[in-house]
């Protein structure tokens, strides 16, 4: 799954560390969702996705293998 999270944090001035602190989770976390090694649960995902006033689809992006 890929994600937009980098982007959107480059929009607000914001390291790895500042998103894992506004949302609750480790650095490590965020690390792993941006570089595709982990899929957040739907919790997560909608925690991050409200954080950056976005809709989930507009943050993840479901990969298809058609």
């Amino acid at each position: 799954m890929k994600n937009n999270i980098k982007v959107e944090r480059a929009k607000k001035d914001m390291t790895q560390e500042d998103l894992a602190k506004e949302i609750g989770v480790s650095r490590q976390t965020i690390i792993s969702i941006e570089s595709g090694k982990y899929v957040p649960s739907t919790i997560l995902a909608l925690k991050i996705a409200l954080y950056f006033k976005l809709s989930v689809e507009e943050i993840f992006i479901l990969e298809t293998n058609d």
